[in-house]
């Protein structure tokens, strides 16, 4: 609720720096570091958090109480999904966008496309035949159509797992999966499917009609209901029975292309396999409803009943998974279980870390890290990093807190930036001091491809550099990241054994999943990190790995996973 208003409020006010907007953000920072159930919050325990007003907190207990908000339902009718679409584009800040709006008329991609096919957008004050193609561009490398709209994982998958999370609670739910492209860990999604599994269909229907982010039935069934969110999002439910569970999962999760091969794959062995189980098809006179079944409680019985090893969600894509389940074996891949520390992890050192090196530590060893990397900002960084003397005392604070934790090795580290011309942070003897660097892209978006690569692999060839951070700097469905040579890059990054990170925030998933398997292939070394800069943001290791798991990453390629003594020698190793 408070993101939308976020959002919408930056959009009515003409600005996302306002200070309504400013608001909503501090009381959603100040709970997400409270942590307990809004649902249980008086007015005065409310406004006792840090950031939550009167205001805002009427509204939190307006939401509690009807399961909507009278200012919010006022600002979805003014600003539709089709129009709030268009604030992801770059360029199209709130005051351009509402000019556009009120100039040109319009309110969705498909019209903005239209001007600027027509030329209208660069006779608008304050705009140009420069920003109109800066636009363009935007919108076709983020893909937004009218036609097809794509909704951003970190606005999806929360979502479901709430929704998830909801139906879990109720006595009559067995078990609830959210399924379809989201559980494959699409970057955007069409739609979310979530199967239930429940002998008491009915009472799940009525809980689904009757959730708060219900906006708009679409079809209500005695088994399936599918409604659309205030932002325009379909999600459907579907309730099966126990028995029923795995092979709707399955059935429901996989692509177009893995499923086809695993039921040519079932066939082979004269069975059939459809979303309610894998059954006997020896028997051809048999209706399929009849046939006896050999497997459908579990994905994991399915796969075994097909002479498969399971394959893990994200990998269900029909590339090459079901045969190496079948046949030689899938690579051994990484998992959360393995994981052994993260090493890009902010504190309030960075201007825009929000918890201290106390909080951070503490969270990291209730997560039972081995090592830790604190990597605050460089000083390039203007806004957000740290001088070389704010580094040292930092580096002293470190050590202090480390005296706390003598099961984890601290590491003193940097997340140095790139510039334009591949130039890092500080000089050179001083970043030799770190005991771990990431470097990474924060600006300069918009160089040619050629001048993009080099500086990446100038940043590699640097002695001082562990690994390169969130590899484009894109944010997913807002901001395309750079555009480089993949195959250069990754040269470079075998040639001088620098690590690639996958960026477990929902917004990055930066390298993606097609550029690690990419570098798999290659055997370069990788790192899954949260660049955590919030206590609230540690959970963003299981996205990392799913994201790993997606583009094939094994095990012994993940260099987090590896025990204190090996991770620390590499570490080390390039500075001699």
């Amino acid at each position: 609720m408070l993101q939308e208003l976020v959002t919408l409020t930056g959009l009515a006010e003409g600005s996302p720096q306002s200070f309504k907007v400013r608001a909503y953000e501090k009381a959603s920072l100040g709970l997400q570091a409270d942590g307990r159930d809004l649902t249980t919050l008086s007015m005065k325990e409310l406004v006792s958090i840090d950031g939550v007003g009167k205001a805002t907190a009427s509204k939190i207990i307006e939401f509690v109480e009807t399961g909507r908000v009278e200012k919010l339902d006022t600002l979805r009718a003014e600003f539709p999904p089709e129009f709030v679409e268009l604030s992801r584009i770059p360029g199209l800040g709130p005051k351009t966008l509402m000019l556009v709006r009120s100039q040109l008329g319009v309110e969705n991609v498909e019209q903005l496309k239209e001007a600027i096919a027509n030329e209208k957008l660069r006779e608008l004050p304050g705009l140009g035949e420069t920003s109109e193609a800066k636009i363009s561009k935007a919108i076709e490398r983020l893909g937004l159509t009218g036609k097809d709209r794509r909704t951003p994982i970190a606005d999806a998958l929360p979502l479901a797992e709430r929704l998830v999370d909801d139906l879990l609670a109720l006595p009559e739910t067995v078990d609830a999966k959210f399924c379809g492209s989201l559980r494959r860990m699409s970057e955007t999604i069409g739609d979310i499917d979530i199967t239930v599994s429940s002998n008491e269909p009915g009472a799940v229907m009525s809980f689904v009609v009757g959730h708060h982010e219900v906006d708009d039935i679409v079809v209500n069934g005695e088994t399936k209901t599918s409604f659309l969110t205030a932002a325009g999002l379909q999600i459907d439910v579907r309730v099966v029975s126990p028995e029923q569970f795995g092979a709707a999962t399955l059935y429901f999760t996989g692509s177009k292309a893995h499923n086809i091969e695993l039921r040519q794959r079932a066939i082979d062995r004269n069975l059939l396999l459809n979303e309610y189980g894998l059954m006997d098809a020896s028997n051809e006179e048999l209706a399929s409803s009849d046939r006896p079944v050999v497997a459908s409680r579990t994905e994991e019985d399915i796969y075994a009943a097909l002479d498969m090893e399971y394959v893990p969600a994200p990998m269900r894509e029909g590339t090459g998974e079901v045969t190496a389940a079948g046949g030689d074996g899938l690579p051994a891949l990484v998992t959360r279980a393995d994981i052994r520390g993260d090493l890009h992890y902010h504190t309030d050192r960075s201007g825009d870390g929000r918890s201290t090196v106390e909080e951070m530590v503490a969270e990291a060893a209730a997560q039972g890290y081995d090592y830790l990397a604190i990597t605050d900002h460089g000083v390039d960084l203007a806004i957000n990093g740290s001088t070389a003397e704010e580094m040292l005392e930092h580096r002293a604070h470190i050590a202090e807190v480390a005296e706390s934790y003598p099961d984890m090795t601290l590491l003193w580290g940097c997340e140095l930036n790139i510039g334009g011309d591949g130039g890092l942070d500080y000089d050179a003897d001083f970043r030799a001091l770190f005991d771990y660097t990431v470097a990474s892209v924060h600006s300069h978006y918009d160089k040619p491809v050629p001048e993009q690569t080099d500086r990446l692999i100038a940043a590699i060839a640097d002695p001082t550099v562990n690994s390169i951070g969130h590899l484009t700097g894109r944010y997913i469905g807002r901001r395309p990241g750079i555009e480089i040579d993949y195959d250069a890059v990754i040269d470079a990054l075998v040639d001088y054994d620098v690590a690639l990170e996958i960026n477990g925030a929902l917004q990055r998933l930066d390298a993606a999943s097609d550029v690690v398997r990419k570098a798999v292939e290659r055997e370069v070394k990788l790192v899954i990190n949260t660049d955590s800069h919030h206590t609230s943001e540690l959970g963003r290791m299981e996205y990392g790995v799913r994201t790993a798991q997606r583009g094939w990453a094994p095990k012994h390629l993940v260099i987090n996973t590896w025990d204190r003594a090996a991770f620390l020698a590499w570490s080390q190793h390039r500075k001699g």
